[in-house]
């Protein structure tokens, strides 16, 4: 569309007559005026230290049970907060001049970069499977990186998957206007919380050079994640206005009282770990002196960290979970242990139940990820194809004075990888404002040539190859793309797919090296995924009208930091717990150890392959119903097929996670339930918040007392009948 096409009458872009005045609006911002002043020291400061909460509480979780979020919303509102506490401080917060919404994007992409690191850089899932490695399945000792070797290493995956954003942008988000569902619902919560109008795909659909006109008071609504301003139904503008409400004071209350219990919680079972593990399975044999359950790893774990992740993941996913987890841990694990296929202690990753049946969540996982990827790969390859098509039937045609970019624009000033044509929407940001091809290039080539360097000095010969670096840096850039568009669409980045082709190839490049199929597979999903978690974030700042050479400078300050606080993080939790132990399993660590042994020694545990073939078949058909369901509308069960990642899920976790997670996923139903837009509600999503962070932060101050050599107050109650309660920490 023409960007001097007048705004649609729908959603929050109201026409003022021009005798208005200016009675009755909050705040006026200009249009057709980009918004300046989006980076600065406080949003970039606050958003680093943000960031570095997040990084070890991505940390934490990620040792324990694999799973590590982006937490955009979080950072935001948590972010926020920050400058509503400590207005006290004039140099960073002045309170002449309040947060901007284009600040608050600054900080929470800045945020992101620096708590997303444990993931990009492998360090809950490549770098423990290192260290578990054994001179009689890999032939060779396991590797223990010290601090600089692990900087090193961090260093090398950094930055490449953010200059591979930054060409991507204009591609996926301004002219194929990709939903990315967390951006989007990321730049309306900032929205309600800056009390701005809130953005909608509709008006990023008619990409005007626009901000916002002004909004009457009384008309002036804000959208939680999941409401589409302009909205006609009731229900649903009482479900704005009532989660408008929350944030003016009583959702602050609900953050800080759901944070202080979960880290209250967390506190308490350090000091006393029967509440950790709970034996509510074993409440009909303990008084005959047995403890089945415990034995089985069937305990119960009141934490509401995981409460609070079920309520953010959802009830279908957390349903999928949980019916991994009994046919995992209540019929395979016990079939395998009694039938002698894994003899050793149930909990074992290498002979006992939990290592057999993380072999059959490894098929799920392969084949779900296969063949999801297969119709994303196949429209982006179409429309590659349709573009090339349009770029050579002619030469290109530019209508002058169509965007602010038609004056003084090179070839430098930006990326255009296919040509504009009639239904595409021209880049709409000034040159001074975006991420020059220059730096893009030069970029993509230090960081290149930098991570090959690094690799090769931190693993040496005996790694990997520099070449077999390179080309897996090359492969993450084609796969990125897939990835990116994928997270579009769905809200999923097919990470772990990408990863496992990776895998799958440096099997037949460099076959019988278990580290170089580990590091080949990990270098190409730190790519993808960078890319991917940080074009979610550009989609945000999009809707918002900040910056992308701002969120650049941010991506790149988070990933710096990063390196150092990811780090020292994970060197601190290794030298408290033992990793792999009771507290900490590293399951994606097995997953990716397991697949290298795999490819390149062919052993298997007993039996196992009939099952993984088996599970992997179910989950390859339902993925590819799910995938082409669009095709079979009038098949709605489609819709109740559980979810392959997620079941998988249900193997590698200790059936306590996956049960506080159904409790949350409860709560996101009934609550969706009694909300008017049957969207789980924004007071929800707030105590999830708090929920998740309390426990994050508070297990740093348990991880130092433990460092310190502190231990349980009492025991009580732990070993009860034999059992296996509290293991982690008696």
């Amino acid at each position: 569309m023409n960007p001097t096409s007048p705004p649609s009458s729908r959603g929050f872009l109201y026409d003022i007559p021009a005798e208005s005045d200016d009675e009755g609006y909050d705040e006026v911002i200009a249009e057709d005026v980009p918004i300046e002043g989006d980076f600065t020291f406080r949003a970039v400061a606050v958003g680093l230290g943000v960031g570095v909460i997040l990084c070890m509480t991505n940390i934490y979780f990620g040792l324990q049970t694999g799973w590590v979020s982006m937490m955009s919303l979080q950072s935001a509102l948590l972010g926020f907060a920050l400058f509503k506490l400590l207005p006290h401080l004039p140099s960073l917060f002045p309170a002449s001049r309040p947060l901007t919404p284009q600040e608050n994007v600054v900080l929470q992409t800045t945020a992101v970069a620096t708590g997303t690191m444990p993931l990009a850089a492998g360090l809950v899932g490549i770098i423990p499977a290192l260290e578990m490695m054994t001179l009689k399945e890999d032939g060779r000792n396991p590797i223990k990186l010290g601090y600089w070797s692990l900087v090193a290493w961090c260093l090398a995956v950094a930055f490449f998957g953010v200059f591979l954003a930054a060409p991507l942008r204009r591609q996926v988000i301004v002219k194929e206007k990709l939903v990315f569902p967390s951006g989007t619902a990321t730049a309306q919560l900032i929205s309600l919380l800056h009390k701005i109008p809130p953005p909608s795909q509709s008006q990023d659909r008619q990409s005007t050079g626009r901000v916002y006109r002004r909004l009457p008071r009384t008309s002036r609504s804000v959208s939680p994640p999941g409401y589409t301003v302009g909205e006609t139904s009731e229900d649903s503008r009482q479900g704005v206005e009532k989660d408008s409400e929350v944030m003016k004071g009583s959702g602050w209350w609900a953050l800080g009282w759901s944070f202080f219990a979960s880290g209250a919680l967390t506190v308490l079972s350090f000091l006393f770990p029967i509440i950790s593990a709970i034996p509510v399975f074993d409440v009909f044999s303990l008084p005959f002196g047995t403890s089945l359950a415990a034995n089985w790893l069937w305990w119960f774990t009141p934490s509401l960290s995981y409460v609070g992740q079920g309520i953010i993941m959802g009830f279908p996913v957390t349903i999928s979970m949980n019916i991994g987890m009994l046919v995992g841990w209540a019929v395979l694990s016990p079939l395998s242990k009694h039938l002698g296929w894994a003899p050793g202690p149930v909990g074992s990753t290498t002979e006992g139940a939990r290592g057999w049946i993380l072999w059959v969540a490894l098929a799920i996982m392969i084949a779900e990820s296969i063949i999801s990827l297969l119709p994303i790969t196949i429209s982006s390859t179409s429309t590659l194809i349709r573009h090339y098509k349009q770029r050579s039937s002619g030469p290109r045609i530019f209508q002058p004075s169509s965007s602010p970019r038609t004056s003084n624009v090179t070839e430098d000033d930006y990326y255009d990888p296919l040509d504009e044509h009639e239904d595409d929407d021209p880049e709409n940001e000034p040159p001074e404002r975006l991420v020059p091809m220059s730096w893009i290039k030069a970029g993509l080539i230090a960081s290149a040539v930098l991570g090959v360097g690094l690799v090769w000095a931190v693993f040496g010969k005996d790694g990997i190859h520099p070449w077999a670096t390179a080309l897996g840096l090359l492969l993450a850039s084609m796969l990125s793309l897939i990835g990116v568009r994928a997270l579009g669409e769905t809200d999923l980045n097919p990470v772990s797919g990408i990863g496992k082709i990776s895998q799958l190839l440096f099997a037949i490049l460099q076959p019988g090296n278990v580290v170089a199929n580990i590091i080949a597979g990990g270098v190409a999903e730190a790519g993808a995924q960078q890319a991917g978690d940080l074009m979610q974030d550009l989609k945000t700042g999009h809707l918002l009208k900040a910056s992308p050479r701002s969120q650049f400078y941010g991506q790149m300050i988070g990933s710096l930091a990063s390196v150092f606080v990811a780090t020292a993080g994970y060197k601190f939790y290794t030298s408290t717990y033992e990793i792999p132990g009771p507290q900490f399993a590293v399951p994606s660590a097995g997953i990716w150890l397991n697949l290298a042994r795999l490819l390149n020694n062919g052993h298997l545990p007993s039996h196992v392959i009939p099952f993984m073939l088996s599970f992997g078949l179910i989950f390859a058909a339902i993925s590819a119903l799910k995938a082409f369901k669009k095709h079979l509308p009038q098949y709605k069960w489609i819709n109740y097929l559980p979810s392959g990642i997620a079941f998988a899920v249900g193997f590698l976790n200790a059936p306590s996670f996956s049960i506080a997670r159904l409790i949350g996923g409860y709560i996101a139903y009934r609550t969706s339930k009694a909300s008017p837009s049957g969207e789980t509600p924004l007071m929800a999503i707030v105590v999830a918040s708090g929920f998740v962070l309390g426990e994050g932060v508070l297990s740093i101050i348990t991880l130092t007392m433990a460092s310190f050599g502190m231990k349980a107050v009492s025991c009580f109650g732990c070993g009860i009948a034999g059992g296996g309660y509290c293991s982690g920490g008696c």
